[in-house]
């Protein structure tokens, strides 16, 4: 077989000789290190991440039974990965501009990336799916039946293999029951600088308090809304020239940046969720 490029994530607890073992298994079976990076949490008892690329010519079913030995020793979670494309949703309410720029740049080949399905609880963004050529599933949620049309959601997901969802400036809260059965695989874009405004109408808030920096935050879903780990943020400088408007349209464009970010670090498995907090290999 051709070297295949492969990528190894672990997650273990913090000890000495977890890098010699896996740079050891790695060597005894012809793999060829490309990257690796390491980080070791700097309380007693803590916890050690480790992000590795390398290249391999053994099968991947050979490699991941042979890794079992190490990291049970090492009591390690862990994921090989050979490359494989993920597969990504996207819920979008009425605001375009986060999902066009994802679908611009799947489609530019920036995101390698399927798209299978685009949901959103307004018809306003149609035809955009469409001149992408990606299938548009419009939903009519109202409270009564949030909680069955949010099955429907998970279950179009599971149907449609969907490795995990955007919400692309989805103005809905999810459920924990959805939620829950897709942790740490949704991400959102809030516009705002977390945990600075939280809710609805940051840009309105900050406008109110005078601030002189507005920001954008990607993170993973919660049950606590806009608390979940966090992937990337950014900033852009304001002033009191500056109306609401103003922010609005600087803040769109941070928040394409900030979400396609951490859209790619998630593809590229370079983000490790420990507690409330997340490491990010880049």
């Amino acid at each position: 077989m051709s070297p295949t490029p492969a990528r190894l994530i672990i997650k273990c607890p913090d000890t000495f000789g977890i890098v010699a073992a896996v740079a050891s298994f790695l060597t005894q079976l012809n793999c060829n290190i490309v990257h690796a990076d390491q980080h070791s949490s700097d309380v007693q008892g803590g916890e050690f991440f480790m992000r590795i690329e390398f290249t391999a010519a053994l099968a991947p079913e050979i490699l991941r039974g042979a890794f079992n030995e190490v990291a049970r020793r090492f009591e390690m979670e862990w994921h090989m990965s050979f490359g494989e494309r993920k597969r990504m949703a996207i819920l979008v309410s009425k605001y375009d501009h986060c999902m066009i720029d994802l679908l611009w740049r799947q489609r530019s080949g920036e995101l390698e990336v399927d798209i299978p399905l685009i949901i959103s609880n307004h018809s306003d963004l149609q035809k955009d799916a469409d001149f992408f050529g990606i299938p548009f599933v419009h939903l009519n949620i109202t409270k009564e039946n949030k909680l069955e049309q949010e099955e429907y959601i998970h279950q179009l997901l599971l149907r449609h293999q969907v490795d995990f969802a955007v919400l692309a400036r989805y103005m809905q809260i999810l459920s924990s029951g959805l939620v829950s059965r897709w942790q740490h695989k949704i991400i959102n874009i809030h516009h705002s600088f977390l945990p600075a405004f939280v809710g609805a109408k940051p840009y309105h808030s900050a406008y109110k308090r005078g601030v002189k920096l507005i920001g954008a935050t990607a993170h993973y879903v919660t049950d606590d809304l806009d608390e979940g780990p966090i992937l990337e943020q950014d900033i852009v400088r304001v002033s009191h020239r500056q109306d609401v408007a103003d922010l609005v349209r600087l803040g769109r464009d941070i928040e394409r940046q900030v979400l396609s970010r951490a859209v790619k670090w998630h593809l590229e498995e370079r983000v490790l969720v420990h507690g409330n907090k997340t490491i990010v290999f880049v």
